[in-house]
């Protein structure tokens, strides 16, 4: 339980110290943000804002993942836990890492090639298969001595449930979830801390999420005062950990992110962490839960696929603008206004997902 102690603090620390020396680094660079000129009026302010902010908290939760390691293997060993990195941890990290640095490529591009498009949409969705197509088929290998691989061919709720789906629809199924959320993300990410506020309660959720299992692992049955309700999840621990470093890194970043934001994620920020949030939930085997832990981020990308999809069948638009937060305000409300309702919203789905988490589990008792 240390490593996540540690993991949530160093990541926080690395964010708090380390973006505002990223933020001078990109001014001085002129790295700034491009605005739309259709948005709300009081956007127009943040044009110039440095971008890429994400590799601050990239780097911070990679970086505090291993750290926190090296502490608890060297400084106070626990005999109890295997403090060595796992499978699960490294793929899940190495996925948001990959759908950050495809991120970073379109920042670049938009940014310091000053083509405004970025990556163009065949060589951006490829960058984004490549990753995700790599992290589906590793996460069917390493089975540990239960037989457990980081990821599960069935489709899961709060535990795996229902047939077999067999790889090739599992990777199929993984490739959804990971362009689905690093979308939801991407869409969410349009006023200042509003994503990167989102995803620490998510993480948070995770955290608590990956200590639970770990306690009632099937691979302690014989300590369990219910067996038939344990958890088969290959790296439960470690995954809390990564979740841990991930909350921590956000946590900090938002110091500098939040209203008036001092930088922005960008698509470097915004894939990486859609990308992990569908790490997270496929090798936890809550897969389906993460629409509800997420459920502001798929509530602003249906905001979306109803806008476009009304207007081509009617030619008329259900909202002022999507995403949806947009809409609210040109409305007339503060940003500051919607991001904390937004924000809100998403506690309210947190604890709802991990009422439902727990709810699932004493059912099983």
């Amino acid at each position: 339980m240390k490593q996540i102690l540690f993991a949530g603090v160093i990541g926080l620390f690395l964010t708090l110290v380390g973006t505002p020396l990223l933020i001078k680094l990109l001014a001085r660079k002129g790295y700034g943000q491009y605005i739309r000129d259709d948005g709300p009026r009081e956007h127009a302010s943040k044009r110039g804002t440095p971008t890429m902010g994400g590799i601050a908290f990239i780097f911070a939760t990679v970086a505090a993942y291993f750290l926190a390691k090296v502490i608890t293997s060297y400084l106070e060993p626990d005999p109890n836990v295997d403090a060595r990195p796992t499978f699960s941890g490294l793929l899940v990290l190495g996925l948001m890492v990959g759908m950050g640095l495809v991120g970073f490529l379109d920042d670049y591009i938009k940014i310091v090639k000053r083509r405004s498009l970025g990556l163009r949409a065949k060589a951006k969705m490829a960058g984004q298969l490549i990753v995700g197509i790599a992290f589906a088929v590793l996460a069917l290998q390493f089975a540990d001595n239960r037989g457990n691989t980081p990821a599960s061919t069935k489709l899961s709720f709060i535990t795996d449930f229902g047939w077999t789906i067999g790889p090739v629809l599992f990777v199929i199924w993984a490739l959804f979830m990971i362009l689905a959320m690093s979308n939801g993300v991407n869409l969410t990410d349009g006023l200042d801390g509003l994503a990167t506020g989102a995803s620490v309660l998510v993480f948070g959720a995770y955290t608590f999420i990956g200590v639970w299992q770990f306690q009632e692992s099937c691979a302690n049955a014989q300590t369990l005062t219910n067996p038939g309700a344990c958890y088969e999840v290959r790296d439960p621990l470690d995954l809390a950990v990564v979740a841990s470093a991930l909350m921590g890194a956000c946590l900090g970043f938002l110091w500098w992110n939040t209203s008036p934001a001092k930088i922005f994620m960008g698509d470097t920020g915004s894939l990486a962490l859609g990308g992990v949030l569908a790490g997270l939930a496929i090798c936890s085997r809550t897969e389906l839960l993460m629409a509800i832990l997420g459920g502001l981020f798929v509530l602003i990308t249906m905001s979306v696929v109803i806008q476009v999809g009304s207007f081509r069948l009617t030619g008329k638009r259900v909202f002022r603008m999507a995403p949806l937060q947009h809409h609210f305000e040109l409305k007339g409300w503060s940003e500051v206004l919607v991001v904390v309702r937004f924000w809100i919203i998403q506690g309210i789905c947190v604890i709802v997902g991990l009422g439902l988490f727990y709810a699932g589990w004493a059912a099983d008792k």
